[in-house]
């Protein structure tokens, strides 16, 4: 009997908010980028006027906040450039690259690796059934 084959199914969506912000000048800038942010699939964009930001929502599967604002930097926009934002952007890119990668990789069964290693472990270890005495010796009486 033939079972029946599943569908593909598609992954859940890994949904990340972050927030791009930018330098002061040019004036202008963030409506024209959240704009265009908004305009590209699978991202929701909302621009935060005071504060010189725009509030991203995406899908990690689709997009990444370095692809991102490598763009809007190609388009020519300028981000906000303090040492504290360009940590905070090193750390998510690092973090959303490493899951990226994760989501690639095959999944590995830990418990078995991790019994061979123990057995492996247990056979060279020295543990309490184990007697130095030579068998003539354990006989003699």
């Amino acid at each position: 009997m033939k079972h029946p084959v599943e569908p593909t199914r598609k992954p859940d969506p890994i949904r990340k908010e972050r927030v791009i912000r930018f330098a002061e000048f040019p004036p202008g800038q963030v409506p024209e980028a959240a704009d265009f942010l908004g305009g590209l699939a699978g991202i929701e964009a909302v621009a935060s006027f005071a504060e010189h930001s725009i509030a991203v929502v995406y899908d990690l599967h689709e997009h990444s906040l370095e692809e991102l604002e490598s763009v809007l930097e190609d388009m020519g926009f300028h981000l906000e450039s303090a040492l504290l934002n360009k940590l905070l952007r090193a750390l998510i890119y690092y973090s959303e690259e490493t899951e990226i990668h994760n989501l690639d990789a095959p999944r590995r069964l830990l418990k078995k690796s991790q019994n061979e290693a123990y057995t492996r472990a247990w056979e060279r270890h020295p543990h309490g059934d184990h007697d130095d005495t030579p068998p003539e010796w354990r006989e003699y009486k």
